[in-house]
C-alpha cells in the first residue's frame, strides 16, 4: 500500500508558475502509475496528467487543457512525483490531487479511470 502527500499549492497570478509535489511512502513509486487530478468548485474531478510505471508507456499523458503548460515528472531518488505548472490561468483554480495505481499489467496510465490510492489534495488558486 502507498501513502501520498501533496504539497506546493497556493496562490499564483495569471501567467505564473507553481510546482506541486507528491511524496510517497510505503512503496516505491517507480512501479506505480501516478496521476494528477483536479476538482474545481461545482465541477467533476478531472485527470490532468499521468505518468506510467516503470514497465509501462514512456510517454506521459496530459489533458488537452494543460498541454504545453503542465509537465509531470518523477524523481525516483526522492520517491516523489512533480507537476510543474506554468502559464497558469484562472480556470486552473482547483484542488489538485495526487493518485497512484499499481496495476502493472496496464501499459498506459490513462487507461485506469479510478486509481486505487489518493492523497488529501492541495489548493491551487490563480488570481490577480
Amino acid at each position: 500500500q502507498v501513502q501520498l502527500v501533496e504539497s506546493g499549492g497556493g496562490l499564483a497570478q495569471p501567467g505564473g508558475s507553481l510546482r506541486l509535489s507528491c511524496e510517497a511512502s510505503g512503496s516505491a513509486l517507480d512501479y506505480y502509475h501516478i496521476y494528477w487530478y483536479r476538482q474545481a468548485p461545482g465541477k467533476e474531478r478531472e485527470m490532468v496528467s499521468c505518468i506510467s510505471g516503470r514497465n509501462g508507456s514512456p510517454y506521459p499523458y496530459r489533458a488537452d487543457s494543460v498541454k504545453d503548460r503542465f509537465t509531470i515528472s518523477r524523481d525516483s531518488t526522492k520517491n516523489t512525483v512533480y507537476l510543474q505548472m506554468s502559464s497558469l490561468k484562472p480556470e486552473d483554480t482547483a484542488v489538485y490531487y495526487c493518485a497512484a495505481d499499481g496495476k502493472s499489467y496496464v501499459h498506459q496510465c490513462q487507461v485506469i479511470s479510478r486509481p486505487a490510492y489518493w492523497g488529501q489534495g492541495t489548493q491551487v488558486t490563480v488570481s490577480s
